[in-house]
């Protein structure tokens, strides 16, 4: 599908964007550089714990709530995010999404720069500021987390209490460190950060783990596109009105297909 004449027209558009509070620092750089106005709306990083019925269902929310008579289209700041998108309805207004499996593509700039890292960096834990600041879900996320209903957020100690020593210590080995297979901490350097902060604190986290570090030169490219309202057919998906997201198993990663319901 061609980039939709909006999309192209040289009038200033006025475009709701929605995304992950992951991605708090970049979006807000992107959009006041924006040439339209852009709104902005984020939602808690705990959505990705939930599950993906989940966090579709709160993501569906916040767009049927947005003003379609005050808007030109509805920009996505995600990725599939373990198919959390999948299924998203589009009513009266364009969406427009990335063609990304996670946000960590968004940080790179370019799916295949990213894909390539990670091909040849295996066992990398990727961070940025927004990872370091907004760490971990609570309240209600928290405990409707996957890792809160399995048991995997247990600490050691709370599975010996439960479980006595020997079954804790093949519980936490099997389901609870989750981290047990990385080896090396890359920083994704965005140019937004504040000061040197929170790269000291992925270096320092890397050398008490005894990992691998790395500082990365992230790309602000595709975020800028989005809210530019620029949306070539390759890195984002046009969604249009009666429509809805579904995963496409290829390279392209998304497509969308008629609502039926």
């Amino acid at each position: 599908m061609a980039t939709p004449s909006f999309g192209k027209n040289p009038k200033l558009l006025r475009l709701k964007l929605i995304s992950c509070e992951i991605l708090f620092r970049e979006i807000c750089h992107a959009a006041t550089r924006s040439p339209h106005t852009v709104d902005t709306e984020f939602l808690p990083k705990g959505l990705h714990d939930i599950g993906c019925t989940g966090m579709r269902e709160r993501l569906q929310t916040a767009i049927d709530r947005v003003d379609t008579g005050s808007y030109d289209a509805i920009l996505l700041g995600y990725g599939l995010c373990n198919n959390g998108i999948d299924g998203l309805c589009a009513r009266d207004l364009p969406i427009v999404v990335p063609r990304a499996h996670d946000c960590i593509t968004l940080f790179f700039g370019d799916r295949e720069r990213y894909l390539d890292y990670f091909h040849n960096n295996p066992g990398t834990y990727f961070l940025t500021t927004g990872w370091i600041e907004r760490g971990e879900a609570t309240g209600e996320l928290r405990q409707l987390s996957i890792e809160r209903a399995t048991g995997m957020d247990s600490t050691y100690e709370e599975l010996v209490a439960k479980y006595g020593e020997d079954n804790a210590r093949f519980l936490y080995d099997q389901l609870c460190d989750m981290t047990k297979h990385y080896t090396k901490i890359a920083f994704v350097e965005m140019g937004v950060e504040p000061n040197d902060s929170y790269r000291r604190y992925a270096e320092e986290t890397a050398r008490s783990r005894e990992w691998q570090f790395e500082a990365i030169r992230g790309d602000m490219r595709l975020l800028h596109l989005l809210a530019d309202g620029e949306w070539p057919e390759q890195d984002f998906l046009v969604v249009e009105p009666g429509h809805r997201i579904t995963v496409s198993h290829d390279a392209l990663i998304i497509g969308s297909e008629t609502d039926r319901k």
